[in-house]
């Protein structure tokens, strides 16, 4: 229910040193304010009880009559927005009364996230950015345009608008709700990483002072750490002594194996060319490019059964180091690999880069400070993740235990 309530803003006063009176309306515990445009003395607003007693000054029947209009239209325009929509708002009812949009650009959460995604486009076209980050991106903003419409029937929704019950419950609704590809939710770290988006997002608006604040801050969950899948060295063995009579899966098979051995994301190994590759002053064979994720110089020494895959591909048209095969295709394919050789697990093109930072990198005693920076990491936290999997390590540190007490 809306109520409207009337008072006197004594610090303000014109040339007849009356004060004008303003109207507070509440709303589900939310109020705002507005100016009647009507003034009135502060000894004639008590002594008329706030214009309630009998009135018998012209002026003063005029404005309580401009009152009652005021508060009958704010709780007509409620009544008829709310027919449509359940989710009015105060700033909704207010715009109305001032004959205004219910939404303005500047502080609609999805015009900022549009904003947002049209630069973030144009970073993406200089080569600052990934197109797989757009993606997540517009992704999200289609998240929170489907949620806005389902639960409130609206296709824009002010900053102001958003507490503690909409972020809970757009929690909720993506993770139980929500519908991609015939699926229904999303899983606890996809929902933390859209809600990283959400919070991008407003960060940008505070900048470019579309909004004042962040109403996703408290969305406070944290992705859970989930056992990395990579390949032992017996796995990847098997992958690399299997010959495939098909070309495609020979293509993939050599794709993954390279990814294995450098650890190169699936968009990263696409862009590789001839002039990635790179000599030191000892004449060691290096592949030097900045990742598409985090736009980070990253250097990886090629190791021989890497640059035999480049040589096996040498003759290949244009500059590009190895074919191009879509990540889509790559994965579909990695899954007849993996059953071919005997492997059961779900191969996909990411399982490369996670056998890189453990079997390859980690489990022979590379410095995990390196394998960050050959990984293109922003920071070693992201990297300490595959260092937790690795047993062998710990294995290693507790035979050397073992032996003292042996």
């Amino acid at each position: 229910m809306i109520k409207t309530f009337f008072y006197l803003k004594t610090d303000k006063q014109n040339n007849e040193g009356e004060s004008p009176i303003y109207a507070k309306i509440s709303l589900q515990g939310k109020t705002t304010t507005l100016s009647t445009r009507k003034f009135i003395s502060k000894e004639r607003w008590m002594s008329t009880n706030k214009l309630r007693n009998t009135l018998r000054i012209i002026t003063e029947k005029n404005s309580k009559t401009a009152l009652d209009l005021i508060e009958t239209k704010i709780e007509s325009i409620y009544y008829e927005l709310s027919k449509n929509n359940l989710g009015t708002t105060l700033l909704d009812v207010k715009h109305k009364l001032n004959n205004k949009d219910s939404q303005t650009e500047e502080n609609d959460i999805l015009n900022i996230f549009q904003k947002h995604n049209k630069d973030f486009e144009k970073k993406v076209k200089v080569g600052e950015k990934s197109k797989a980050s757009l993606q997540k991106y517009n992704r999200a903003k289609d998240l929170l345009s489907k949620y806005i419409k389902s639960k409130y029937r609206k296709n824009s929704f002010s900053v102001k608008d958003i507490d503690n019950q909409f972020v809970l419950n757009l929690e909720n609704y993506l993770k139980y709700e929500s519908t991609y590809k015939n699926k229904v939710g999303i899983s606890h770290n996809s929902v933390v990483k859209y809600f990283q988006c959400f919070k991008t997002a407003s960060i940008y608006g505070i900048k470019y002072n579309l909004c004042t604040t962040n109403p996703f801050l408290l969305y406070d969950k944290k992705l859970k750490i989930e056992r990395a899948t990579f390949l032992t060295k017996d796995e990847l063995e098997r992958i690399e002594a299997k010959v495939f009579t098909t070309e495609r899966l020979e293509k993939v098979k050599d794709i993954f194996l390279f990814s294995c051995y450098t650890g190169y994301a699936p968009v990263d190994v696409e862009k590789l060319t001839k002039k990635n590759l790179i000599k030191d002053n000892d004449g060691s064979d290096w592949i030097n490019t900045n990742r598409a994720k985090t736009n980070i110089e990253s250097d990886v020494p090629l190791i021989p059964p890497a640059k035999g895959i480049i040589d096996k591909y040498s003759n290949i048209e244009g500059d590009k180091l190895l074919p191009i095969i879509s990540n889509q295709k790559i994965n579909e394919y990695l899954k007849e690999i993996a059953d071919l050789c005997r492997i059961d697990k779900n191969l996909t093109h990411y399982v490369a880069r996670h056998t890189f930072a453990t079997t390859i990198a980690l489990g022979n005693g590379v410095a995990i400070e390196n394998v960050s920076s050959m990984m293109g990491h922003t920071n070693i936290k992201m990297t300490q993740h595959y260092a937790k999997v690795l047993d062998k390590n710990v294995k290693k540190d507790m035979e050397k235990v073992s032996e003292k007490y042996s």
